[in-house]
């Protein structure tokens, strides 16, 4: 199965908290499974939120392309017109055991 930088891209909501996410494979070599919450970040935002296991990661795509999510390293563009969009974190707690 080939993965040309970002694929398997799905709309969904999270399963417990109901929050809309997009879930997707992010990468060519190492691919990663990302769930990605859909509200943009403010720029304090992403300072805020940024620490070493949780990334920033830019929504690219719209209303004629297909939502694709891209790393924020450090060669990303600092003018950058995409929202910017952090790895999803549910606060609820499960309502069943299994």
């Amino acid at each position: 199965m080939s993965r040309p930088g970002s694929t398997g891209a799905a709309d969904s909501r999270c399963p417990r908290c109901r929050a809309p996410v997009l879930a997707q494979w992010v990468g060519l070599v190492a691919a990663l499974h990302v769930v990605a919450d859909l509200r943009p970040l403010t720029p304090a935002e992403q300072t805020e939120l940024r620490e070493p296991n949780r990334l920033i990661w830019c929504l690219r795509g719209g209303e004629h392309t297909a939502r694709r999510l891209t790393w924020t390293g450090r060669d990303h563009p600092a003018a950058c017109p995409h929202p910017h969009v952090t790895e999803h974190r549910c606060t609820t707690e499960p309502t069943t055991l299994f």
